[in-house]
């Protein structure tokens, strides 16, 4: 029986100062520092990323965009309108759209819909503040995945990430 991993990812801690349209929105500087940390958390606790599903929002791609950097091999990157202001069961229909072959996913978008993605597949609630990660290993095909049909291995913040 196939198993993938879906990294969750909140995008980074964002500028409210400027004025822009949510949609373009950046990140604060604090944002910045947040993403490059969880790029450095992947890149010592991931083996490897398949695919990354990336919000097209402008603070979601900058904290891939950060994220990424730190990575050995960044993973390619589609830049998913289904994330932008999408509700767990939205999200939920995209993972079950994977690829097969695909074995590690990481998924940057927004609260609520994060947040409720994650309490979907592991039946418990993850706080997923700006900048987190919850790492879930879904057992099974992706068409499969549902509610309490993944297993949470790891979440929070990485070390020095926080507020």
């Amino acid at each position: 029986m196939p198993e993938h991993a879906l990294i969750l990812l909140r995008h980074a801690k964002s500028d409210w100062s400027g004025g822009e349209a949510d949609r373009h929105r950046p990140l604060a500087k604090r944002g910045r520092r947040q993403a490059s940390e969880a790029g450095r958390w992947l890149a010592e606790s991931v083996d490897g990323i398949d695919l990354a599903l990336v919000s097209p929002a402008e603070r979601a791609r900058s904290t891939w965009e950060l994220a990424s950097a730190e990575l050995d091999v960044p993973p390619p990157t589609r830049f998913e309108e289904r994330v932008y202001a999408a509700s767990g069961s939205g999200l939920l229909g995209l993972v079950r759209e994977l690829p097969e072959d695909v074995g590690t996913v990481v998924l940057v978008g927004h609260n609520p819909g994060v947040e409720d993605l994650a309490e979907r597949l592991v039946g418990a609630w993850v706080h997923m503040p700006t900048s987190a990660l919850a790492v879930l290993r879904v057992p099974g095909a992706w068409s499969t995945a549902g509610d309490t049909t993944a297993e949470l291995m790891a979440s929070g913040r990485p070390p020095g990430g926080g507020d």
